[in-house]
């Protein structure tokens, strides 16, 4: 039941459309009791069930999870992300995440998937000089996106955190969300979208070295000007995103049955 709870507060929120919508998170929970192994999964209709084998790799490049020491078995474990960062502003909505010409994409099917990585932000306007992922590569330099308010406004496209995903983002950091992109991410399980208690937007460059510590404290460290930030706690929806997504969650937590009942 407490499982159940806790899924059904990641996703407690309206699922109409809100332009103006802000997240709100709650208190972050402990992530040391998840695991980042994951079984092979078969072929199956959804594609968010079907990303989940896709997922696991990516991940592993970027989430590292300190183990509490024996001296202090209470101390909850820190979810690690390191890496450059690409900066963007306000209203970054989904088509200039990935346009809709690329929607016929199946991101279930590996070779596919990693095209969707090829074309993530391609649709930013031409005064971002500095190209996301470059032509003809299918991954991205920056594991870190940074953007304003409103990010992943626009129309409903699962895609959008898929694509962001595919190309090796671990996780954006955003002044706020459209609502629908939040869930979406979170359903996926393909980027932690983490709130920041100001305009880092501002305050950061593209190119910069920037770390994000998601643990009693969520913070994000900028390396290269020396300064820290405080990010809002992910709350309840961390550990859906760290078992891979909504299905991937439920059947870790008995709340639907394992692939091998």
């Amino acid at each position: 039941m407490a499982a159940a709870a806790a899924a059904a507060a990641a996703f407690s929120a309206s699922s109409t459309f809100n332009h103006s919508s802000k997240t709100q998170s709650p208190t972050f929970p402990s992530l040391t009791s998840l695991s980042f192994s994951r079984k092979p999964v078969s072929s199956v209709t959804s594609p968010i069930r079907s990303l989940e084998s896709l997922k696991l790799s990516r991940c592993a490049r970027f989430v590292s999870a300190a183990a509490p020491t024996a001296a202090s078995s209470a101390t909850s474990a820190t979810t690690t992300f390191h890496g450059l960062c690409y900066v963007v502003g306000d209203n970054i909505d989904t088509d200039q995440i990935i346009p809709a010409e690329y929607l016929t994409l199946v991101p279930s099917n590996p070779e596919e998937y990693e095209k969707l990585g090829s074309y993530a932000l391609v649709g930013l306007p031409a005064s971002y000089q500095t190209r996301f992922v470059e032509p003809g590569a299918t991954k991205t330099k920056y594991s870190i996106v940074i953007g304003g308010d409103n990010f992943g406004c626009g129309s409903s496209r699962e895609h959008a955190p898929v694509a962001l995903g595919a190309s090796g983002v671990a996780a954006v950091v955003a002044e706020s969300y459209a609502r629908i992109f939040f869930r979406n991410s979170v359903a996926t399980g393909e980027v932690y979208p983490l709130e920041s208690e100001g305009r880092l937007c501002e305050e950061c460059s593209t190119g910069d070295v920037v770390t994000i510590e998601l643990g009693e404290e969520t913070k994000l460290i900028n390396h290269t000007t020396g300064k820290e930030y405080k990010l809002k706690p992910i709350g309840d929806a961390g550990p859906v995103i760290e078992a891979g997504g909504i299905f991937a969650y439920a059947r870790k937590s008995g709340m639907i049955p394992s692939r091998d009942a």
